[in-house]
């Protein structure tokens, strides 16, 4: 069995008496799951820290329910590690723990102050006269809503990593911050912040030319958005040498239907080398350029830029689009349905379209736009036929719930995907919970490894599941017998 995956479980079980509790206290092979657990007495607390145990610690301070005195204590750790975990954990924390890690030795320390939103924005300012510019980088990218003179101070900084951080295309948080506007000439003048500038710049036609022909990718990728581009320069960049550029002149409204539907052809053409390279690999042979003569590092370069091209194009949001649907709703372009598809300027027939679209994406953006349309019959087929691009833990079921009656037909479904939403029925009854803790699926006993309603008996014999992950759940189940619990530290030696 996977003894220590147990354990681990175990130590996350709500049920767990007390002394057991403290025997998890010398458990070296997990996660440490048991410094985390919200019911920790003071004097538990204070025995995991006179164990002075690194890891358990380390666990200890990212527990959000640990006491003010705690907190305070541990802000003396010699550890620089432990008192970063104070930060990370310190929605809540007494305003004197702040006070404290902000003139701690360690930058990164510092830095996770500027990162946290839970620290008062008094303190957090301080940061931007900080001595080391990796914590002045990390308050300029994270802390967005920051106050002028703060914004100020970061974007006139003498390091120009953290001029970058402050005038950047891409933030830690939203919304995007705004420059004063007495500073853009300055900012779109220096290299560092120039792209970042652009969006916020007055565009003549002098300062757009010459931003056209700027060797930073960025800079175009930032003009091809601009509302005032010059025609002639939108059709300049249409064909530029990286295809996020032109991406960025397939998404503008103005852009003429040929020039779109060329650029969306060569976003998606071709055998790239990286799929060659990976042929390699799936053969044994490693990601090797000298397999393939004709890839070379430029090569590579063009295909990565390529593949987050088209990652781009997949989750590309066109309010215009929304905005103004009817003629986008069969676009040849996904992203113009699913855009159509969050508007809601739709009359049902199109709503009934795109609930039946050939891609996933779009029938599901559909679903969760027009709730108000969606029975049962309809959620089912949609989370049936959910094709997602990237590997995510949400499905459609998570926000279109399917009615009990659904979830019992599903138990017995020939798809895994469709059996491990079974679960989801509090009532779900006794046999069909002891026929899916024996499927041959792990994900399917994995999730009725949690339910409340699973005989003791299952949760037993899960506890000893081929699958970690299984029987991690099996352990911390509330309604584990004691002396199942006795038994796994036992084993363990604990």
């Amino acid at each position: 069995m996977h003894l220590h995956a147990a354990v681990e479980g175990l130590a996350a079980n709500t049920a767990l008496p007390t002394a057991l509790v403290r025997r998890l206290f010398g458990h070296r092979r997990g996660r440490d799951t048991v410094a985390r657990r919200q019911d920790l007495s003071e004097d538990m607390i204070a025995e995991i820290i006179a164990r002075d145990d690194r890891c358990l610690t380390h666990s200890l301070a990212l527990n959000r329910s640990l006491p003010p005195a705690f907190r305070l204590a541990l802000a003396g750790h010699p550890d620089p590690g432990i008192r970063r975990a104070l930060v990370v954990a310190a929605d809540g924390a007494p305003r004197e723990l702040f006070t404290v890690l902000l003139e701690d030795p360690d930058p990164q320390v510092r830095e996770e102050l500027a990162e946290s939103d839970h620290t008062p924005e008094d303190l957090r300012a301080r940061l931007a006269a900080d001595a080391d510019p990796k914590v002045r980088t990390a308050l300029a990218q994270w802390w967005t809503a920051a106050p002028e003179h703060v914004r100020r101070l970061l974007l006139t900084d003498r390091d120009e990593s953290v001029r970058a951080g402050a005038c950047a295309t891409y933030f830690r948080r939203t919304p995007h911050p705004v420059p004063p506007a007495d500073l853009v000439p300055a900012l779109l003048a220096d290299p560092v912040t120039r792209a970042g500038a652009v969006r916020h710049s007055t565009l003549d036609t002098a300062t757009a030319h010459r931003l056209a022909d700027d060797p930073d990718d960025e800079v175009r990728k930032e003009l091809a958005e601009h509302p005032d581009l010059p025609p002639e320069l939108r059709d300049r960049l249409a064909t530029d040498a990286n295809p996020r550029v032109a991406l960025r002149v397939f998404a503008r409204q103005d852009t003429p239907e040929a020039t779109r539907s060329a650029i969306h052809a060569r976003i998606l053409s071709g055998l790239s080398p990286l799929h060659r390279l990976a042929a390699h690999q799936d053969q044994g042979q490693g990601l090797d350029p000298d397999l393939d003569p004709d890839v070379d590092d430029a090569a590579l370069e063009r295909e990565i830029m390529g593949e987050i091209a088209r990652a781009e194009l997949r989750a590309l949001h066109l309010p215009w689009v929304a905005a103004d649907p009817l003629p986008h709703v069969d676009s040849p372009y996904v992203c113009f349905r699913v855009s159509a598809a969050w508007s809601e300027h739709l009359p049902p027939h199109l709503v009934a379209r795109l609930l039946h679209d050939e891609e996933s994406s779009v029938r599901e953006a559909m679903a969760l736009r027009a709730r108000d349309h969606i029975d049962p019959d309809t959620a089912e087929r949609i989370e049936r036929t959910h094709r997602p691009q990237k590997p995510i833990r949400w499905r459609p079921a998570d926000d279109l719930p399917l009615p009990a009656d659904v979830l019992r037909r599903l138990a017995t479904d020939p798809d895994a995907r469709m059996r491990q939403l079974a679960p989801r029925d509090p009532d779900l009854p006794v046999e069909s919970l002891s026929r899916l803790a024996a499927d041959p699926d792990h994900t399917v006993r994995r999730l009725v490894a949690a339910h409340p309603r699973l005989p003791a008996e299952d949760l037993t014999r899960l506890v000893a599941d081929p699958a970690e992950s299984v029987a991690a759940a099996a352990a911390a189940h509330p309604g584990l017998p004691r002396t199942e619990m006795h038994r796994l530290l036992a084993l363990a030696g604990l």
